[in-house]
């Protein structure tokens, strides 16, 4: 077990490295002059020219990138004309837009995703798991036929329909819940759970139709292997043998795709993000693109992408753990 933690966490690192390298070059390497963008049109040439320098964008590609791991794993000093400013490990630079560090606004907006992305979680696993169990144990029935046409109309549903569809329905229509106006959970976290209600709903809604395919299917073939129909014949009770046996084969793939789901919404929950105005890390990366502020659209991918990798990780140790024959290929 040991061997292969090492083994899975070399290859992040390895896979952390080649994506940062990959994210450097296409955002500073394109066509376009970054030291444009980041002191405006009206600017001069010889002021442009101060602000490359400033932000090191006179030098080569390869010190760039250089400059760029050096802030990640140790800090970097920049210079701002008149003084220089130390950004601590792990810096990745200054907004051209709001002049503020990029990890400090990361940190700041990644609470708002994480609480999003870990109360849908739970909300499609507990309806996912929930709904693809019953419909596995009511094969061929009237209950099986409903929720797999209600599984199939929510795969084919967009985020933001069902998301819409939520607000005109228990907000307008019903007036159960006020419109969603996100509060940070230090503040009032009654409040908060409130408002982050219809966001859950909308994305665990969406998420656990595939739960509950990949949980119907996963039963299924549980039940028709060798050892349920050996525990059957000695007369071991049916509720015992979905619960100890046929569930627990059914769980190490619900597991793997948890946690690539989880590692996926911190950057896939743009549209959620969006129609509820949650100030996550998926509203920031498009506002960064929107007046192409490119250090804090580097800094969000390079986020995205590690929390998608290192979701990669978690999974296979996850997978090793509940069955060990992972471990032994």
């Amino acid at each position: 077990m040991t061997g292969f933690v090492v083994k899975r966490l070399g290859g992040a690192v390895l896979v952390l490295l080649v994506l940062s390298a990959l994210i450097h070059a296409l955002f500073y390497l394109v066509p376009g002059d970054p030291a444009r963008l980041a002191c405006g049109d009206r600017c001069s040439p010889e002021q442009i020219a101060q602000v490359r320098e400033q932000l090191g964008l006179d030098e080569s590609a390869l010190a760039q990138y250089a400059n760029f791991l050096q802030g990640v794993v140790a800090g970097r000093d920049y210079s701002t004309g008149t003084s220089v400013q130390h950004c601590d490990a792990p810096c990745l630079g200054f907004s051209y837009q709001s002049d503020q560090q990029v990890t400090q606004v990361i940190l700041e907006r990644l609470p708002a995703t994480a609480s999003l992305a870990l109360g849908a979680m739970a909300i499609w696993l507990l309806v996912g798991v929930g709904t693809g169990l019953l419909s596995a144990l009511r094969r061929g029935g009237i209950t099986e036929r409903v929720l797999t046409v209600a599984t199939l109309a929510a795969t084919g549903t967009p985020v933001f329909i069902l998301g819409l569809l939520l607000l005109m329905v228990v907000c307008a229509y019903l007036a159960w819940l006020p419109f969603p106006s996100y509060v940070p959970l230090g503040e009032d976290p009654e409040q908060w759970a409130w408002n982050m209600l219809l966001p859950w709903l909308t994305l665990g809604l969406f998420e656990s139709a595939k739960y509950a395919r990949l949980t119907r299917a996963s039963t299924l073939e549980t039940l028709t292997e060798d050892h349920i129909r050996t525990f059957r014949a000695y007369g071991v009770g049916e509720r015992a043998i979905v619960g100890r046996h046929a569930l627990r084969g059914a769980v190490p793939p619900v597991i793997a795709l948890s946690a690539l789901d989880l590692g996926t919404m911190f950057g896939g929950a743009v549209l959620t993000e969006s129609l509820f105005g949650i100030p996550g890390l998926g509203k920031t990366l498009i506002d960064g693109v929107r007046v192409i502020d490119l250090p804090m659209v580097v800094g969000v991918v390079l986020v995205i992408g590690a929390a998608v990798v290192l979701a990669n990780v978690v999974a296979d140790l996850l997978y090793a753990a509940a069955d060990r024959r992972v471990v032994l290929s």
